[in-house]
């Protein structure tokens, strides 16, 4: 009776002490995947294509599809420090002048061509954003 680490089950032919046919069966796994990979790789690549080719913007739509992934939490916190960030190097306004700036900004004549039932655009800087970018020391 031999002894030893797999006595009993058949062994694949071994070179250099590698078992090749289970090594080749990882490496071709490995190249269906990868195949695989590319063909959905294409396939997102071609709905971003149809997508801009019907007005939306390709770029605009991978950061929201980038954003759903997140939780809300975390979405929240990274939005909070990008506005503190951008109030800190006045790259946003802080509705300084009265503004409410929880209101959507009045149609101009490109959103008039959207249809009804789209949801408005908020403006990027609300209250909270200013309450914030109050809190940062500018000096």
């Amino acid at each position: 009776m031999s002894s030893g680490h797999n006595s009993g089950a058949p062994r694949a032919p071994q070179s250099g002490g590698v078992a090749a046919g289970r090594l080749r069966a990882f490496i071709e796994r490995i190249e269906r995947l990868e195949e695989e990979k590319k063909t959905v790789s294409d396939d997102i690549r071609e709905v971003y294509a149809e997508a801009k080719a019907n007005g939306f913007d390709a770029k605009v739509m991978r950061q929201v599809v980038k954003l759903r992934k997140q939780d809300a939490a975390e979405r929240q916190e990274q939005e909070a420090i990008l506005d503190l960030y951008m109030h800190a190097l006045g790259m946003l306004p802080l509705f300084d002048d009265g503004e409410d700036a929880d209101v959507a900004p009045a149609a101009d004549a490109a959103s008039e061509d959207a249809s009804s039932d789209e949801a408005p655009v908020w403006p990027r800087g609300s209250a909270k954003t200013a309450q914030r970018a109050s809190d940062v020391d500018h000096g």
